[in-house]
C-alpha cells in the first residue's frame, strides 16, 4: 500500500478543519473569563468591561498582494497578519482582546500549514491574554487570503485619535520607518539569493513588530494629542493626522532616524534612504504629536515602562495639509503627502 502524504484540507473537509482549529486554539491559546461563548456557534459573545470603550478594526492579507508565497513561513504569515491588526488597536492606545479570523484557502493547502498559521496568530495574541473567539472558512480561487477582525478596549476617554494635533505640537516617531519598504525591494530583487530571507530588513517586512504596548502606555499618560501607526508609510500617515486635525507639518531632514541597515540597503538598491523613510512602507511604528512641554515627561515614562527609540522629527503648523521638509542647507522643500493606496497604479513599496 503506498505511503500516504501529508493531510490536505480536502482530506478532512471544512468541518474537520474547524474542529482541528478549535482544538488547537483551546489547547494553545488563552481563554478570557469574559468570553461567554467562543468558537463553535453562530456567533461568539463576551461581557464588556465597565468603564472601557470597545475598539474594532479589521485588515485583510492577500496572497501575492501583501506577501510572497514561498518567501514566508505559515507561522510568520500568521504573525504578520495579526500584527497588522494589533498595531491598529495600539495606535488608538488600546489593548487587543478578541480576534475573529476568516480564511480563504485553496483545497490543496496542507492542514499542518493552517495549524502553523494559527500558532502565528496565537504567538501575537497570547502575550496580551487575547483570544481567538470565532471566524469563517471558505475555498478561495487563485490565491489565499486572511481576514481578521480584532476587538480591543481602551479606558473610556483615553483613546488617542488622529484629529487632536494642534499648531506648535512636536512630531515624534518610534523606531526606524522605511525598513519594511527596503526589505520588500530586497526580497523582490533577490529572488535568486538563497540567503535573502535572512536579511534583517527582509525579516522586518515578513514579520513586522507592533508598538501596541507603547501606544497603550502613551494613551494612559494623557500627554499625546494625536497618534497613528505607519501602516501606510510615514508621510502618508502623518498626512492623515494633518487632514483629520486641519493642520500642516514641518519636518527636519537631519532629524529623521535612519538605521545603518536602511542606509546599506539604500546603497544596494540605488535609492535615497530618505525616500525610503518618507514613502510607502508598512513598518507599524507610531507617529505621535504632543505639546513641547510634554515631550520630556513622555520620554521619561516610556524609558521606564517600554523602552523604544523615540525621535523628534518636526513640528505641527497652522498651514492646513501642507507638509514641508527643512533641508540641511537651510532650504525648504514642499513634499507631497503620499501613502499606500490599494487602487493607485503607481504603488511601488507593496505588491
Amino acid at each position: 500500500m503506498p505511503e500516504r502524504g501529508p493531510e490536505r484540507v480536502t482530506d478532512i473537509g471544512e468541518f474537520g478543519l474547524i474542529r482541528r482549529i478549535g482544538d488547537l486554539v483551546n489547547r494553545e491559546g488563552v481563554r478570557s473569563e469574559r468570553v461567554t461563548l467562543g468558537i463553535g456557534d453562530d456567533t461568539a459573545s463576551f461581557v464588556p468591561r465597565p468603564g472601557y470603550e470597545l475598539l474594532v478594526t479589521c485588515d485583510c492579507v492577500v496572497e501575492g498582494r501583501h506577501y510572497l508565497p514561498g518567501k514566508i513561513s505559515p507561522l510568520d504569515l500568521g504573525r504578520r497578519a495579526m500584527t497588522l491588526n494589533i498595531s491598529d488597536i495600539g495606535a488608538m492606545g488600546g489593548r487587543p482582546l478578541y480576534a475573529l479570523i476568516s480564511l480563504g484557502l485553496k483545497g490543496d493547502i496542507l492542514v499542518q500549514d493552517v495549524e502553523e498559521m494559527y500558532r502565528g496568530f496565537l504567538a501575537e495574541l497570547n502575550p496580551f491574554g487575547a483570544s481567538i473567539i470565532g471566524g469563517n472558512l471558505t475555498k478561495s480561487g487563485n490565491g489565499m487570503f486572511i481576514d481578521i477582525t480584532l476587538i480591543g478596549e481602551v479606558e473610556q476617554g483615553r483613546g488617542v485619535r488622529r484629529s487632536g494635533a494642534r499648531p506648535g505640537d512636536v512630531i515624534l516617531v518610534t523606531g526606524y520607518p522605511g525598513q519594511a519598504a527596503a526589505g520588500l525591494q530586497l526580497l523582490l530583487r533577490g529572488a535568486d539569493d538563497p540567503n535573502i530571507l535572512e536579511h534583517p530588513l527582509v525579516k522586518i517586512f515578513n514579520t513586522p513588530s507592533h508598538r501596541a504596548r507603547v501606544g497603550e502606555t502613551i494613551a494612559k499618560t494623557g500627554l499625546a494629542t494625536a497618534m497613528i501607526d505607519t501602516s501606510d508609510g510615514f508621510l502618508g500617515d502623518l498626512g492623515h493626522i494633518c487632514e483629520e486635525s486641519g493642520v500642516g507639518a514641518e519636518l527636519s531632514k537631519e532629524k529623521l532616524p535612519l538605521s545603518d541597515d536602511l542606509r546599506e540597503a539604500a546603497l544596494r538598491l540605488h535609492r535615497d534612504p530618505y525616500d525610503l523613510f518618507l514613502g510607502d512602507s508598512d513598518d507599524y511604528e507610531l507617529v505621535i504629536t504632543c505639546r513641547p512641554q510634554d515631550m520630556a515627561p513622555l520620554r521619561s515614562i516610556l524609558v521606564q515602562s517600554c523602552p523604544v527609540l523615540l525621535t523628534e522629527v518636526g513640528r505641527i503648523t497652522d498651514a492646513a495639509s501642507e507638509i514641508t521638509l527643512l533641508l540641511s542647507d537651510g532650504g525648504r522643500r514642499p513634499v507631497q503627502r503620499s501613502g499606500w493606496d490599494h487602487f493607485r497604479l503607481t504603488n511601488e513599496s507593496k505588491m
